[in-house]
Order: C-alpha cells, then sequence, then structure tokens
C-alpha cells in the first residue's frame, strides 16, 4: 500500500514531537548511571548514585507505594458504589445526581496547591492527623477519585446493566446479590482501568503533596525535587531513573486495559 507524502509529513513531524519529549527524559535517566555527567559519557558508567538514591530515599519509595495502594483501596471502595449510584440515576434526568458529578471534579479542575491550603485550613489545628501519613491520603483519594468513577460509569453506562439486574430481581436477587453477582464482574474492566490510573497518579502527585508532607512523610516525588535541589545532579537524575523504572510499566498496563476495554465495548 502506497502512502502519500502527507502521510509522510504527519509521520516525521509524529516522531520530531515524539523525539522531542522522550530525549531530555532519556538523558536524565543516563545521567544517573553516569559517574561525572558534566564530564560526559567518557567518565564512565555506575550505579553508585543509585544506590545512594536507595540508601537515602527508599523509605520515600515504600511510603508513596504504601499510600497509592491504600489510595486504590479507598476510591474503590467509595467510587465504584458511586458510579453504580451516578448510573442509576443519570438516565432519569436527576438534579442531584448532576450536583454530584459537578462536585466530583472540582479538585481536578481546582490547582492541587489550593486543595491542599484547604486541607490544611480545616484540619491543620489536629496535629496528630497533619502530621499522618493519612492527611497525604486524603489528599490522594480527593484527587483521583474522578479517575475511578469515571472508567467505571463509561462502562456501567454502555452495558445493558438494568436488563440483567432486573431479571436476576425477578429471580429473586436483593440489591447486594444484584451489586456483587452482576454490576461488579460486568464493570471489572472498568475498575481495572481506574485501579490503574488511580495507582500512577498517587505515585506521582507532587503539588498536594508538596504542601501536605511533612519531614517524616516525605513520598517519592517529593524526594525526587529535594534530591535535585540539595544534592549533585547525578543523584537526582538516579531518582528520576528509579520513579521511571516504577510508573512506566503501571502506565503500559493502563493503554493495555484501556485498549481492552474500548475494545470490549465495542463489542
Amino acid at each position: 500500500m502506497k502512502h502519500s507524502f502527507r502521510f509522510y509529513l504527519q509521520l516525521a513531524f509524529t516522531l520530531l514531537v515524539c523525539g522531542f519529549l522522550i530525549v531530555p527524559i532519556v538523558l536524565s535517566m543516563l545521567a544517573g548511571v553516569t559517574e561525572n555527567f558534566f564530564v560526559g559519557w567518557s567518565s564512565g558508567f555506575t550505579l553508585r548514585w543509585v544506590m545512594q538514591v536507595w540508601d537515602t530515599y527508599q523509605q520515600t519509595i515504600w511510603r508513596s507505594i504504601a499510600i497509592a495502594l491504600a489510595c486504590l483501596a479507598v476510591t474503590t471502595a467509595a467510587g465504584v458504589p458511586l458510579a453504580y449510584m451516578l448510573a442509576r440515576h443519570r438516565g432519569g434526568n436527576s438534579r442531584l445526581a448532576r450536583v454530584i458529578e459537578e462536585l466530583l471534579m472540582m479538585p481536578v479542575a481546582v490547582p492541587g496547591l489550593a486543595t491542599a491550603l484547604a486541607l490544611i485550613m480545616a484540619y491543620g489545628q489536629y496535629r496528630e492527623f497533619r502530621g499522618s501519613l493519612l492527611f497525604i491520603l486524603v489528599g490522594h483519594v480527593l484527587f483521583t477519585l474522578p479517575f475511578m468513577v469515571r472508567p467505571v460509569l463509561a462502562v456501567m453506562q454502555s452495558s445493558q446493566l438494568s436488563v440483567l439486574e432486573e431479571a436476576a430481581a425477578s429471580l429473586g436477587a436483593g440489591l447486594g446479590q444484584r451489586f456483587f453477582g452482576i454490576v461488579i464482574p460486568n464493570v471489572f474492566s472498568g475498575i481495572l482501568a481506574g485501579a490503574l490510573m488511580v495507582v500512577t497518579l498517587s505515585i506521582g502527585e507532587f503539588n498536594i503533596t508538596w504542601m501536605l508532607h511533612t519531614p517524616l512523610t516525605m513520598t517519592l516525588p517529593v524526594g525526587l525535587a529535594d534530591s535535585y535541589a540539595s544534592m549533585r545532579l547525578e543523584v537526582g537524575s538516579a531518582y528520576t531513573l528509579i520513579f521511571f523504572l516504577m510508573i512506566i510499566p503501571l502506565l503500559i498496563a493502563m493503554q493495555w486495559v484501556t485498549h481492552a476495554t474500548r475494545s470490549r465495548v465495542r463489542l
């Protein structure tokens, strides 16, 4: 199949944009395994900076993973029933459902620093809560909850859940049986897509966390900023390398699940 000149022009432009975005990231990661980045690659490659980051900041990595998993548990427990409620009442032109949807998107529309400042003003006087990981978790849940509700809601609206539920109800199934036996299995692809998005966003979230963290609750992105500000460039770049090694598999999985979900919706 012969392609037109326009196709090759668009392809070249796309590759140029991809190169513009990817090359700085690759250079940053290479700096993390270079003995002296200012001398260049001729100085040799080493894992010394990666080991230094691991020794100095490994607690921030485990802390970010723990917060992301806790955020996933909370958003799944709250987001799936919320999406179910919105799906049931949205078709009836419910004003309450529309209001809830608008409120749900507020933390995404408002800058993260403003959300964090509001949390500090409201709950900052509770010292134990302010200095705990739970405070950061609240901020992450507020930010990531819409990213769980939206994919689940989209799958619910594209499937025949109402028909299946009516059939199950006619056979005597209660609300709980219908929810766990019919709704959850049929929207599992949406839950999985939302889960991957929530974990990815929680691990990489900086704006809210930067305002809410304390020296004892520093997370991975805040530690990354700290390493760039207070240490050698190679150390910050090694931290970037570790961050990408954690986040890239999640991004690939998220793309795969999204593609699988769309294919299922078309069917």
